[in-house]
């Protein structure tokens, strides 16, 4: 089992997680349970999923928690640009998140990458069968 608190793509995953906090504190009232709360809920599946895949005993089901933890910063970017589309706030304060946001994508792709190297094919097994026990001695 991994600690997942040692793991920089989770303590960059807080972060980003504190960020979106800050942004949508600035968002009016009206998207109290819209673009607000999807956000944060993206924004936290980000580390969150992180630290359930470490959890995993195999590399393989912990590529698969990092995968569902890179689609919600995609998610999470969406609502990004959605916010400045519909003019909730400007793209000036939007950017440098996204950036954020940018990077922890490609550090989580990079890990994928690691895990998937580290992970060897299984090795089979020889099932030719051994011929000489099988002709009787004479």
């Amino acid at each position: 089992m991994r600690n997942f608190r040692d793991l920089t793509i989770w303590q960059e995953g807080i972060k980003i997680v504190k960020l979106i906090y800050e942004i949508t504190s600035q968002l009016p009232s009206e998207e109290k349970f819209g673009l607000k709360s999807q956000m944060q809920r993206a924004a936290v599946s980000i580390p969150s999923n992180i630290a359930e895949g470490c959890s995993r005993s195999s590399n393989l089901e912990f590529k698969r928690f990092l995968e569902i933890a890179i689609g919600s910063s995609f998610e999470l970017e969406t609502q990004l640009i959605l916010i400045t589309e519909l003019n909730l706030l400007s793209e000036n304060n939007i950017q440098p998140t996204i950036q954020n946001i940018n990077i922890l994508q490609k550090m989580i792709n990079s890990f994928i990458s690691k895990l998937s190297t580290q992970n060897p094919k299984p090795k089979t097994q020889n099932l030719k069968p051994k011929t000489q026990n099988l002709i009787p001695k004479l």
